[in-house]
């Protein structure tokens, strides 16, 4: 099992299937905040959604497709963040992540991210890291103007959220420019 610590307060580690009910709890006590800009909020209404993904990331994470961590704060799961979208021919990744509510603008995610990348340059060996997040999310989009990821560009209409088409900013780092 992954585990990645970042301080000594945040740890990130890899989602099992034990957690299902920690983190359904802490989406469904964020729902509304989140599904402004996570289409996926909807469909995860009950804890056994939440063991499907992990499940599903666990199945991924075999293959070395995606895995999927948990972001634990003072020992209580906060969030969730993950590599997703792996390319082995290209080293690169994604990441993506979310938070509660009650844990938003404590600088979790952002040191979280920071120690991810670390991980997936020293450890994985990639190339490149991307995240992408939508136009209006500009909360999300500080990430990683805080990390030093260069924005690459607008991909307009590049997701649906309640129907609606957004566009989507992708930001990246090489390992090359990143601040070991």
């Amino acid at each position: 099992m992954l585990e990645v610590p970042v301080n000594e307060d945040i740890m990130l580690r890899q989602l099992q299937p034990a957690d299902a009910p920690f983190v359904y709890k802490q989406l469904d006590s964020s729902r509304k905040s989140l599904r402004k800009f996570l289409p996926w909020v909807d469909y995860n209404t009950s804890e056994e959604h939440s063991l499907r993904f992990i499940q599903m990331m666990l199945r991924k994470a075999e293959d070395q497709e995606a895995i999927a961590l948990g972001i634990w704060y003072k020992g209580v799961l906060c969030g969730v963040m993950d590599l997703h979208d792996w390319d082995h021919q290209l080293h690169k990744v994604e990441i993506g992540y979310w938070v509660g509510e009650s844990f938003q603008g404590k600088g979790i995610a952002t040191r979280a991210c920071r120690a991810l990348v670390t991980y997936a340059f020293k450890k994985l060996r990639l190339n490149k890291i991307e995240i992408h997040f939508m136009l209006q999310n500009e909360r999300s989009g500080q990430i990683p103007i805080k990390l030093g990821f260069t924005r690459e560009g607008i991909l307009r209409h590049n997701a649906k959220l309640h129907g609606q088409f957004v566009d989507i900013v992708v930001m990246g780092v090489l390992r090359q420019d990143w601040k070991f």
